[in-house]
C-alpha cells in the first residue's frame, strides 16, 4: 500500500480510503443493499490485510449502524492508533433541532453521538457532509474549531458544495483564526468531472487534499453498459446518477481495460489517481474483488493516449453530488 499526506497537513494516510457507506443494517436508513455486520467483517479484515488504514463513514449511513460496525471492526481487526478514522455530520438523524444541519447544537450533539457509536474518544477527520445555508458560517466554523481544541477532533474536512460556499467557510476560519478544512470529499470520476472547473483548482491553490467518493461512478465504470447489479437495480440514488452522455465514456473505459487485459474498475480508478491534487479516493466494496482491484490500480499508469480515449467523449453537465 502506498501512503501520502492528507493535503498539506502532516497526517499520513493510505493512498486508498475504505468507504463504509456499504456497511450498515440494511433494514435501517435509505439503502436496502448494504451489508450486515457479518458480511461487512470480510471487507474490514481485507482492508487491514491490504494496508488500507484510512476508513471513512458518516453518522447518516444506515442511521448510525455503519459507525457502529466500523468501531467494532477497528477493535476486532486493528488498533485505534493504526486507523485514520473519518466520519461526517449534517444529514438528518432525527426531527429535533440537533438532529441535522451545522448549527452549534447539531454539531455538538452529533459529534458525541458519533463518538459513542464508534467507541472512541476522538475522530481523526470530521467532515461536514454538505453546506448548511440556514446556519451562519461563523457559527459552524467556530463550533468545529472548538471540537479540535477540545481534542474530540484532529482535522476538519468538507464534502460536496459549490466552490463559493467552500470559500466562504474557509474565509470565516481565516479571518477569525479558526481551524480550516484540510480536505474536500466531492464526487469525482470519469463520468462526473464538473469539479475540475472550480473546486479542484481551489483545493490545489489552498493545499486542500481531495478524498473523492464514487471514483468508479457508483459501479457504472466497473462493467459494460447494460449490465445490472443488485445496487443498480434498487438504489434510487444510483439510478438518479445516470445520464445519456455516460455511454460513450463507459465504452471508452471498457476499450482501455480490454487493451490492457485488466478489469474496468482498475482503469477507472487509475484515471482518478492521476490527479495531482488527490490524496486518497474513497473506495466502496461489496464483493471480494473490489478492494483487490483498487489496490492493483495503484500500479496502473495510463498513457496519454489512453487518457485521451477516456476523456474525449465527456460532455459538460450539471454537478451531481449524490
Amino acid at each position: 500500500m502506498e501512503h501520502t499526506r492528507l493535503g498539506s497537513t502532516g497526517l499520513r494516510v493510505s493512498r486508498l480510503a475504505l468507504g463504509c457507506m456499504s456497511f450498515g443494517d440494511p433494514t435501517a436508513g435509505m439503502h436496502s443493499w448494504t451489508l450486515d455486520e457479518e458480511a461487512s467483517s470480510v471487507f474490514f479484515r481485507q482492508a487491514v490485510e491490504l494496508g488500507i488504514t484510512f476508513w471513512d463513514t458518516a453518522n447518516v449511513y444506515q442511521q448510525g449502524t455503519s459507525e457502529e460496525y466500523v468501531g467494532r471492526a477497528i477493535r476486532e481487526y486493528s488498533r485505534r492508533e493504526d486507523i485514520v478514522l473519518a466520519t461526517k455530520v449534517s444529514g438528518k438523524m432525527h426531527d429535533g433541532p440537533g438532529g441535522s444541519g451545522l448549527s452549534r447544537k447539531a454539531i455538538l450533539e452529533q459529534v458525541d453521538a458519533s463518538l459513542r457509536r464508534l467507541g472512541t474518544d476522538y475522530i481523526d477527520l470530521y467532515q461536514i457532509h454538505r453546506f448548511d445555508d440556514e446556519t451562519p458560517v461563523e457559527e459552524t466554523m467556530e463550533t468545529l474549531d472548538g471540537l479540535v481544541h477540545a481534542g474530540k477532533v484532529r482535522y476538519l474536512g468538507a464534502s460536496s458544495m459549490w466552490a463559493w460556499q467552500f470559500a466562504k467557510l474557509q474565509t470565516a476560519a481565516a479571518v477569525h483564526g479558526w481551524t480550516p478544512f484540510v480536505s474536500m470529499q466531492d464526487q469525482y470520476n470519469a463520468l462526473k468531472r464538473e469539479e475540475e472547473r472550480e473546486m479542484i483548482p481551489m483545493c490545489a491553490d489552498q493545499g486542500v487534499g481531495l478524498v473523492p467518493y464514487s471514483p468508479n461512478a457508483k459501479g457504472r465504470l466497473t462493467r459494460p453498459r447494460g449490465v445490472m447489479t443488485r445496487r443498480s437495480a434498487t438504489d434510487t440514488v444510483a439510478k438518479a446518477f445516470d445520464s445519456d452522455d455516460d455511454g460513450p465514456v463507459i465504452d471508452a473505459v471498457q476499450r482501455v481495460a480490454e487493451g490492457r487485459g485488466v478489469p474496468m474498475a482498475q482503469v477507472a480508478l487509475a484515471w482518478v489517481l492521476r490527479n495531482p491534487v488527490l490524496s486518497a479516493p474513497v473506495v466502496g466494496a461489496t464483493k471480494p474483488g473490489h478492494l483487490a482491484d483498487a489496490g492493483a490500480a495503484l500500479d496502473l499508469r495510463l498513457t496519454d493516449e489512453e487518457i485521451a480515449t477516456i476523456e474525449d467523449p465527456y460532455r459538460p453537465q450539471a454537478p451531481f453530488w449524490w
